[in-house]
């Protein structure tokens, strides 16, 4: 089994379904990744710093730490400008990701949920659905969404689709190696009462776990699944 995980951000595999990754790895299936952006030269660069590669270096770093806490490998990490996927064409970006497809051919992809508020994780979500369209090269390939908090959770129901998760991970036992690797980009996490805060994941991961009866679980939306 193939497991490709395609985020805007390096951070957002591990937010959205690092308990995924150890469940499958536990199950020994091939587990790689791919981002797109370096995911902070969108910021507010007061002191310049944010221009200087080395921040840009210790993101990296803290992604490859988070893949050998969880168990995954980093396919590709492109350097498209952080939160201005809009300013790149969507074709780009859709042949990148079936150029990747083609070399690693999933059996389940992990994406961005496409009602997400952040610009960069709806580009990303809405360009897998168009690599992945149900062609005969990869119509068995099953799409799942994850949903970020500060991201998914933020987003205006009204204009943007609602997260509908009918997939749930039991990641009691898991919490603690995902939480690690949460740690690992502990820069990029929030204070609390923030939902990206270590607090607020945990208690997202409770919410979702006794909604279906579990301690702690991470859900999804499969967007598509065919069996034959």
């Amino acid at each position: 089994m193939k497991i490709l995980i395609i985020v805007a951000h390096p951070d957002d595999e591990t937010i959205g379904c690092g308990g995924a990754i150890v469940y499958h790895k536990k199950l020994k299936h091939k587990i790689e990744a791919v981002s797109f952006t370096d995911g902070v030269s969108a910021r507010n660069l007061k002191d310049n710093k944010l221009n200087d590669s080395s921040i840009i270096k210790l993101r990296r770093k803290n992604s490859i730490l988070a893949s050998k806490i969880l168990g995954f490998k980093w396919l590709e990490n492109f350097k498209y400008p952080d939160n201005e996927l809009d300013s790149i064409s969507i074709l780009n970006i859709v042949k990148k990701i079936e150029q990747i497809s083609k070399k690693f051919k999933p059996d389940i992809v992990y994406t961005h949920h496409i009602g997400d508020l952040n610009i960069d994780h709806h580009i990303i979500s809405k360009a897998c659905l168009t690599a992945f369209r149900p062609l005969n090269k990869n119509k068995k390939t099953e799409i799942r969404f994850f949903e970020i908090p500060s991201s998914t959770d933020f987003a205006a129901y009204k204009i943007s689709p609602n997260f509908k998760p009918n997939l749930f991970l039991d990641i009691s036992k898991i919490w603690q190696k995902k939480k690690s690797a949460l740690l690992a980009y502990k820069k990029e996490m929030m204070n609390y009462p923030n939902s990206r805060s270590i607090s607020g994941i945990e208690n997202l991961a409770k919410y979702r776990g006794n909604s279906v009866g579990l301690k702690m679980a991470e859900s999804f939306e499969i967007v598509r699944k065919i069996i034959s």
